[in-house]
């Protein structure tokens, strides 16, 4: 038995702004899905670490 739950690839993807990856949609993101930027925590820290340098 696999413990995949189910087929990612009909969901929206954007490009992280910061690495440049492609990303799923998530249900965390449902409310502002045209907001999100970035993939990760760590890339929307290190877009703001390089921003004040």
């Amino acid at each position: 038995m696999s413990n995949f739950k189910g087929n990612k690839s009909y969901l929206p993807q954007k490009n992280c702004i910061t690495c440049g990856k492609p990303f799923s949609w998530r249900k965390k993101w449902a409310k502002n899905w045209e907001e999100v930027k970035y993939c990760s925590d760590k890339c929307r820290n290190a877009k703001k670490s390089n921003a004040s340098q």
